[in-house]
């Protein structure tokens, strides 16, 4: 079988995705090639498929400060603005690119993973009528950093997406079940798997050992416990909550909070400091505001007592499988397709979502428990190796594959 994976992002969650589903998928005899964009970051990496970095698109993780003063901002925000219609048109070119060597290519079946933009469905549409047989990794189905009439006015536009896939796959039953009580798609093609490990990190260590001792970096002192927040910043994932919680157990742990991550466009990071601030936990609290490079997150973790995800809302969590590849015990918020993954009292504990005095008390009990937390880290761990293994996946995937005919 040929198979094609079409992932736009050439760096970050997305692509790491992309490349452990390629590799498992290949290992299961597939002829798999990945199309990508052309800063493809995982290029020095072992790959049994062939990648096609052809796609020219633009770095998602490069920061722009906001300006200061009025006439600044203002400047600021017709450059923003000018800068989104170069890219949208950067992308319209990309997809026209993308279809044209799709047609001339024709493998058996093309897989996506998330797709940003309604107006997409116009050449997932000319690629299904052209006779290609398309087929989803449904990562997510909703805005989640947008909310009222609008967006939810825009999250039906996505039907015609939606309508182009033969298959699609989603990561829990919550998601499956809210995508059919939103979306008209039939149920006997969708599907669930289970989202794979982050064991790309170990293997990104091996080949580029990073020299960085985060305890000495961010200052710690010894003895003191960390809690780490890990992943891209973003309203859904509930930072304001875990710093309220963070706040009401300070006084009463040796413990540092370590918040590492990317800030998204949608997050004020300016009122992010300010709760900070009112709080009085700026000497407890590190801010580390980047795209982390891939071999130096296992030094990351390795710092990491228990990692939290306060999110307010979600389909799936990448972060939790980092987690438990490192074998590090999480607090979540019992939302979306999480409590799906998170196994309650032994891979970690659950906490009601937007409740800070819930998530401090789940927090302090992991605190308060040191074997308990060795014990939790060692079965998540467990479950990354055995659930959560790509081979394991990409077998359930190649099964639907085979009853299409292709």
């Amino acid at each position: 079988m040929r198979l094609f994976l079409v992932e736009p992002n050439g760096s970050g969650g997305m692509i790491h995705y992309a490349y452990q589903i390629a590799t498992a998928l290949a290992n299961q005899g597939a002829e798999v090639t990945l199309v990508t964009a052309q800063d493809y970051e995982l290029a020095d990496y072992p790959h049994n498929f062939r990648v096609e970095p052809r796609m020219r698109l633009w770095d998602l993780h490069s920061r722009k400060e906001v300006p200061a003063g009025f006439a600044a901002r203002a400047v600021g925000k017709v450059l923003w603005t000018l800068r989104r219609g170069v890219r949208a048109l950067a992308l319209i070119k990309a997809w026209m690119d993308l279809n044209g060597y799709l047609l001339k290519e024709k493998p058996d079946l093309v897989q996506f993973g998330k797709i940003n933009f309604p107006f997409e469905a116009y050449f997932l549409r000319r690629l299904k009528d052209k006779g290609l047989v398309l087929t989803q990794i449904c990562h997510e189905f909703e805005r989640r950093e947008s909310s009222g009439v609008l967006s939810g006015k825009i999250d039906q536009m996505y039907n015609s997406v939606f309508q182009n896939f033969r298959v699609m796959f989603f990561h829990a039953q919550e998601n499956k079940q809210r995508f059919h009580s939103l979306f008209h798609f039939p149920e006997k093609d969708t599907y669930i798997i289970d989202h794979g490990n982050e064991d790309i990190f170990m293997r990104a260590a091996e080949a580029h050992p990073a020299e960085i001792n985060f305890r000495e970096k961010y200052g710690l002192k010894e003895g003191e416990l960390v809690l780490l927040f890990f992943g891209v910043l973003a309203p859904s994932k509930g930072l304001p909550v875990l710093l309220d919680a963070f706040a009401r157990l300070a006084d009463a742990y040796p413990v540092r909070l370590v918040v590492a991550g990317y800030p998204s466009k949608h997050i004020d990071m300016a009122e992010v400091y300010r709760q900070v601030e009112q709080q009085g936990i700026p000497e407890q609290v590190v801010f580390d505001l980047r795209y982390i490079p891939n071999e130096e997150v296992p030094a990351l973790f390795g710092i990491a007592d228990v990692v939290v995800y306060p999110y307010l809302n979600s389909t799936q969590s990448g972060a939790i499988q980092v987690s438990y590849s490192f074998g590090r015990p999480v607090v979540a918020s019992d939302v979306g397709g999480l409590p799906e993954v998170v196994d309650a009292g032994k891979s970690g504990l659950l906490a009601a979502p937007g409740d800070a005095q819930d998530l401090a008390a789940k927090i302090a009990i992991m605190l308060d428990d040191p074997m308990r937390r060795e014990e939790m880290g060692a079965y998540a761990r467990q479950l990354s190796q055995t659930r959560f293994s790509w081979d394991t996946i990409a077998a359930k995937i190649m099964a639907v594959y085979q009853t299409l005919g292709l």
